[in-house]
């Protein structure tokens, strides 16, 4: 393990674990720490229990992906694992912001959920071409 974080060398794909598993670690945490902040941008919430949740789920799904980019090793499933996850976020912004369920300012995550999503996109095609 010493060997993998001392190589100075990261590919596309570990970078795009990373940067997705750090935002979602920041954001799947914010809910449980501060309610009060989250709801202030995001909108108020009834069922807060499940925006814990979600958030925990996010949040794991962020630590996986941290550690898969520092060990710079990035399997098919992990892969699918950061893919996947930005894509039915993404769909759920859209879907619930345009039925104005949720707060447009989810448009934003949508946004950042395309750019990673994109990350991913061009790790795979530089790896292939490698």
């Amino acid at each position: 393990m010493r060997d993998i974080l001392a190589s100075r060398e990261i590919s596309p794909a570990a970078f795009a674990a990373l940067g997705q598993g750090f935002f979602y670690l920041i954001t799947g945490l914010w809910p449980l720490f501060s309610r009060r902040t989250f709801e202030k941008i995001t909108g108020p919430k009834v069922d807060f229990w499940l925006v814990q949740t979600v958030g925990i789920l996010i949040s794991v799904i962020g630590s996986v992906l941290i550690a898969t980019g520092l060990r710079r090793k990035v399997i098919p499933e992990i892969t699918a694992l950061g893919i996947g996850s930005a894509a039915g976020l993404t769909g759920v912004d859209i879907v619930f912001t345009a039925k104005n369920r949720i707060s447009p300012v989810y448009l934003l995550d949508a946004l950042a959920e395309i750019g990673i999503i994109t990350l991913w996109l061009v790790g795979i095609g530089v790896s292939k071409r490698r």
